[in-house]
């Protein structure tokens, strides 16, 4: 709750205005958690919320956390996991940013996902679009393209596949972007249906539920370039890094980028 409070100026802006799902762990970190994306029948008055209608016809109300005290809410919650959806509920079918998400298995490691994340940024370096990185909390790397607010989650969907099937065909032997877990050799998954509509990853700043309290933490390229580990970002250091940096997450944000000449393919 402390943590929270003492990030709220930079996880704020990131949560604004988007439907959250959170992960509970009522019981610690070892203890059972779970998913939860409808509002609680207990949950205060003042706690904004949203509805959203699946195809299906079900009726989802989610929460919104646009300020401290619904921060520390969820925080009350034990919610150690922050997921927005990479929506606004003014434009729920036209995400913000497009979402690389580089997930090691087994027979890859961390390395290995800082060695594609910089190819991907150089691949989008070359395109001239401005992308941005952050830890996963975990074994990965995760890699944001801002773009126009006018794009579906298909044409997202369509664009990240096409530069995941550029890297998998550099790094066949570490990247994969076969679905099918069986299949993917313990090969580095290169996750481009984490562009779907609904679906969330997990916010800039959110703790994760590991031993030393680890953060997916924004991190600069030049950074990433000279070496950074997957758990020397933590709860207990954060707080004094984005006082010295401030939000390196910010162009995420406020950068908006044209993507017709992939989507048009």
């Amino acid at each position: 709750m402390k943590y929270y409070i003492q990030m709220a100026s930079v996880i704020l802006p990131h949560l604004k205005d988007r439907p959250m799902v959170f992960t509970r762990y009522p019981d610690g970190i070892y203890g059972k958690a779970f998913y939860q994306k409808n509002v609680p029948d207990y949950a205060p008055e003042w706690l904004k919320t949203f509805k959203i209608k699946s195809d299906e016809g079900n009726i989802t109300e989610y929460v919104i956390i646009n300020d401290v005290k619904s921060l520390v809410w969820a925080a009350n919650q034990a919610c150690l996991e922050l997921h927005p959806w990479l929506s606004k509920t003014s434009s729920l079918g036209n995400p913000d940013y497009v979402i690389f998400d580089l997930d090691p298995m087994e027979n890859t490691d961390f390395e290995d996902a800082r060695k594609v994340a910089l190819a991907l940024k150089e691949l989008l370096d070359m395109e001239g679009l401005v992308s941005f990185a952050k830890t996963s909390g975990s074994t990965g790397i995760q890699i944001y393209v801002p773009i126009d607010c006018k794009y579906t989650y298909q044409q997202v969907r369509n664009f990240a596949k096409l530069f995941c099937q550029v890297i998998e065909r550099t790094f066949p032997d570490i990247t994969t972007t076969e679905r099918s877990v069986s299949k993917r050799e313990g090969k580095m998954y290169l996750d481009y249906m984490q562009n779907v509509k609904g679906k969330t990853i997990v916010a800039p700043y959110s703790p994760r539920p590991k031993k030393g309290a680890p953060v997916s933490c924004p991190i600069t390229w030049t950074e990433l370039e000279q070496g950074v580990t997957a758990d020397m970002f933590t709860i207990k250091n954060m707080p004094e890094r984005v006082k010295e940096k401030g939000d390196i997450f910010e162009g995420v944000l406020t950068v908006k980028q044209n993507i017709d000449k992939w989507v048009n393919i």
